[in-house]
């Protein structure tokens, strides 16, 4: 009996220890809805409230002022003097107009950079883009013109009827070209994801000419992302919408101007493929090319075209139109760029989300492709400023909720017979594991990689290496909203190297080869590294591509956002021009 007893009393304790923690539990649960309880409560334990927390970035996400004179930059270490060019940057500068204020990262007014390399010496400045929806806005010192995500009020000045009649009034698209540069013909335009892109002067940064994509083909706008043949023909896509309904369009625009004022003519449409769903087409940002094909990824975030239509009248921004759709599968859609035709094979593979591609080549039959991917496309609504802006637990939070991004490699078996068994495995390449044709991909990453809050941003040797197979890739790891570290990925053995300093966020990295360059990463990597601390210099960043050290840094004090994209532009010409020029002196 004794020990029964002993028994019966610890079945007891525990009980009763159970039901006091769930009464804990519950009391904290209560306290925030009855004033005076949380005093009244004993604070829990550190251990059970502390979480990680991010270092607060809302000083890389405020309006700044532009530098539109060359101010010469620190140089610490080495800057090497074959590196001739400019570094050309875009992304949001300006955040509000008056009282007024953007909702979302992407509604920010363009900011064009330069950091220009000349023998070893680095000069920077940077102007506002002199778009119509800068100017408007400026000009009535209030949000004019709806962005992604900020839907623009009515005229105060307006009687309460008129602002809402505004509601009916056709809404006036954005000409706010804030994501990269793009190159055609060999002029420089800024763009972003609408119908008009900017010719800009990449020497002074000067805004030159408006051009409007629907003036030359039937297309209501194109990606920032383009892609480049050797022989300068690009490549781009964007959607249409009309009497046919929604299609997808890839474009072909020529490498040679008829004339000097030639800007998109010539430009034609190589092909049209219809969406899975007409009122409700995916949204991309990126497409994928190889020597001979497109690759386009319909993926399950998708433009639910009523809602955006009647955005205006309902009061909300053209992002509430946007949603993820995981019900749907990802289809992948490939296209010989020669002929237009559209390869009759169907791709599929679990829902996932992409908005950069990284490289794609052929290889025995197949088409490789390599991707960022996410496996919750619901990204897009997170990146809205007040969540970004947040400090302490609140930020991690938010963060946290961000599914990561990590390179992946599916194969496309391009000759497929109709009566191959299902579930079978056609992919013959032996040094990848993905699977086709129900494509399953392979990590281009080791394990443990998501320590450094996987990948995004990614580059690789263009010139020399699109199109074509490759060994490395470049891009910033997203330990934050933004990228924390840059990163240097081998395909073959899934080895990475990093670069980090802490309290530093580094932009995309731009790959820049060396002249006559034999090894695929002979070159350096130039990243813009800015600090939210007051007390730290931004600084563009220049790595040796090989070993990933640091070779030297230009630093600038002025203030810089955190931005999206860019390019380098070689001007070898300029230095030899100039060179000349002096032994005649």
């Amino acid at each position: 009996m004794p020990s029964e007893q002993k028994m019966f009393s610890k079945i007891l304790l525990s009980a009763v220890s159970i039901l006091l923690a769930n009464l804990l539990h519950f009391l904290f649960s209560l306290m925030q809805f009855i004033p005076g309880l949380k005093r009244s409560l004993p604070s829990p334990s550190k251990e059970q409230t502390t979480l990680p927390t991010l270092q607060c970035i809302s000083p890389l996400l405020k309006t700044v002022e532009e530098t539109p004179q060359p101010i010469p930059a620190k140089v610490k270490g080495h800057i090497p003097e074959w590196i001739n060019g400019n570094l050309l940057r875009n992304g949001p500068g300006r955040f509000e107009f008056g009282e007024e204020k953007y909702n979302h990262w992407f509604d920010g007014m363009a900011l064009l950079h330069q950091f220009q390399l000349r023998n070893g010496t680095v000069t920077y400045r940077s102007k506002f883009l002199q778009s119509n929806s800068y100017l408007t806005n400026r000009q009535h010192n209030r949000i004019v013109v709806s962005e992604f995500g900020t839907l623009a009020m009515p005229d105060p000045c307006k009687s309460v009827f008129e602002r809402f009649m505004s509601r009916f009034d056709t809404p006036k698209p954005s000409d706010n070209a804030s994501v990269s540069y793009v190159v055609y013909k060999g002029d420089y335009y800024v763009s972003s994801e609408n119908t008009f892109m900017y010719k800009v002067d990449p020497e002074t940064l000067e805004t030159k000419e408006k051009v409007d994509w629907s003036k030359f083909i039937a297309v209501n706008g194109a990606t920032a992302h383009p892609h480049y043949a050797s022989d300068g023909t690009t490549y781009n896509m964007g959607n249409s919408y009309g009497k046919h309904g929604t299609r997808y369009n890839i474009i072909e625009i020529p490498p040679q101007k008829s004339n000097c004022s030639d800007t998109l003519e010539g430009a034609k449409v190589l092909c049209s493929i219809a969406p899975m769903d007409k009122m409700k087409p995916s949204y991309y940002h990126s497409f994928g090319m190889s020597e001979n094909y497109i690759i386009f990824i319909e993926q399950p975030i998708k433009l639910n075209l009523m809602r955006i239509i009647t955005s205006k009248f309902r009061g909300k921004p053209i992002s509430e139109g946007i949603n993820w759709e995981p019900q749907h599968n990802t289809r992948f859609h490939v296209v010989n760029k020669h002929t237009g035709e559209v390869l009759p094979g169907q791709w599929y593979s679990k829902p996932f989300a992409t908005f950069h591609q990284i490289n794609a080549f052929e290889d025995h039959g197949c088409v490789v492709l390599d991707l960022c991917c996410q496996d919750d496309g619901k990204t897009l609504a997170t990146y809205k400023l007040q969540n970004m802006r947040r400090s302490g637990v609140d930020l991690y939070q938010v963060y946290n909720s961000v599914a990561r991004t990590f390179p992946r490699r599916f194969v496309l078996p391009l000759n497929m017979s109709s009566d191959a068994p299902v579930g079978k495995n056609l992919n013959p390449l032996p040094y990848t594991l993905a699977k086709a044709v129900w494509c399953t991909h392979e990590n281009l990453h080791p394990e443990g990689f998501e320590n450094f809050g996987g990948l995004e941003f990614p580059q690789i040797n263009y010139s020399q290496y699109s199109g074509k197979k490759y060994r490395y890739f470049y891009g910033c790891g997203f330990r934050h909203f933004i990228g924390d570290s840059l990163m240097k990925v081998d395909v073959e053995t899934k080895n990475f190297k990093i670069w980090q300093e802490e309290g530093f966020y580094p932009s995309e990295p731009v790959f820049v080869p060396v002249p006559n360059a034999t090894a695929e990463d002979n070159g350096v990597i130039l990243s813009v590294v800015i600090s939210p601390d007051e007390n730290r210099s931004a600084f563009l960043l220049v790595l040796d591509a090989e070993t990933f050290k640091e070779l030297g840094r230009a630093e600038v004090s002025v203030e810089m956002p955190y931005g999206f994209h860019g390019i380098f532009r070689t001007t070898a010409n300029f230095v030899l021009c100039h060179r000349r020029q002096q032994q005649q002196l």
